[in-house]
């Protein structure tokens, strides 16, 4: 007889839990508090226009590369991908824009207007997406085999010192006052970046590893959900649990807000790690260092605030993502920020 796994979620993690218990000859059933798939991997439609509150770069279109196999492993491939042109672009209020351009000879034309005393230093940054890209760094990072990452290994010691420098940091190298300001806020408007993660972003989209899924984030969701169950596999939605069953200190299955219980010999849960630990497992299986994980966040940080428009016009000749630099920062909830982003 099959062991049975109970799975916590019908998020990405539990989705693909399920499958691979599926493929591993396991019976599984996954409980979902809501009313699809997708946890946080969500858009949803309104008056005609789709929202997508996910992805704004999609890895592992590349075929062949590893990312690449396991979306197929998944479902998530083969779909129709648009290929995006930029990873961003920023600009002033006088309306100076800096386009952060895949294609590097554009991007490397695109530097030098704005700072062509800066040739050697915009050269090498040209030069180290191009070896990030051949090297396919990002792909070795994520990779299954264990070989690959050791064949790689020089290449990536190599790039180690694009760790320890972030965006702010390198933008400062530049003389230009707007293209300095601009190139720190590349990555989602954040200079406390590491350089490392946008020249991962910079070798993906030159790749064309970086494009979007038609259908978005949803339909994403939904193909993997279809795979699940072509597979054998179970969702119950509405289906909120409220406790994981332990006996011997051993977790036996699952029980639901209705009252209902759910045996099974392994329980895999893809919920919030604080509300797994504290609530479902009664905060009993923990140690100091766990429950300073667990611990709320008082003092104050940073926060955003998403506002979706519906817009009616053509913007697929609009760069894709676009940070807004402000001609005077706003102060909320004690915050300063000098720019605002939005994602086309």
């Amino acid at each position: 007889m099959r062991k049975s796994i109970a799975i916590i979620g019908a998020g990405m993690g539990g989705l693909a839990a399920g499958i691979y218990g599926q493929l591993n000859g396991y019976a599984t059933e996954i409980f979902e508090m809501h009313t699809r798939p997708g946890g946080q991997c969500a858009s949803w439609k309104r008056k005609g226009y789709t929202f997508d509150a996910c992805i704004h770069h999609f890895f592992g279109c590349e075929p062949g590369s590893n990312v690449n196999n396991l979306w197929h492993e998944l479902g998530a491939m083969p779909r129709e991908l648009v290929a995006l042109e930029e990873c961003t672009a920023v600009v002033s209020p006088d309306g100076k824009m800096l386009i952060d351009y895949y294609d590097l000879e554009k991007l490397r034309g695109s530097l030098l207007e704005f700072s062509p005393t800066d040739s050697k230093l915009i050269d090498q940054y040209i030069r180290t997406i191009r070896t990030f890209s051949k090297n396919q760094i990002y792909d070795t990072i994520l990779g299954i085999s264990y070989w690959t990452m050791i064949r790689k290994l020089p290449a990536m010691l190599a790039m180690r010192k694009w760790t320890k420098m972030n965006l702010r940091t390198y933008a400062e190298k530049l003389s230009d006052p707007f293209l300095k300001r601009a190139f720190a806020l590349l990555m989602y408007s954040n200079p406390e970046t590491p350089t490392f993660l946008h020249l991962i972003w910079q070798a993906g989209g030159l790749s064309r590893d970086i494009q979007w899924p038609v259908g978005g984030a949803a339909g994403l969701a939904k193909s993997i959900e279809r795979r699940y169950l072509e597979l054998g596999g179970k969702v119950n939605y509405n289906s909120r649990v409220a406790k994981i069953l332990v006996e011997n200190a051993k977790a036996v299955g699952i029980k639901l807000l209705d009252g209902s219980e759910h045996p099974a010999d392994i329980v895999i849960s893809n919920a919030d790690g604080r509300r797994t630990i504290l609530e479902m497992l009664e905060g009993k299986y923990i140690n100091e260092t766990v429950r300073g994980y667990c611990t709320p966040i008082t003092d104050e940080v940073p926060f955003a605030v998403d506002v979706f428009l519906g817009v009616n016009r053509d913007l697929s000749h609009e760069p894709s993502s676009l940070v807004m630099l402000l001609r005077e920062p706003v102060t909320i909830a004690n915050h300063k920020y000098e720019s605002i982003e939005a994602q086309l």
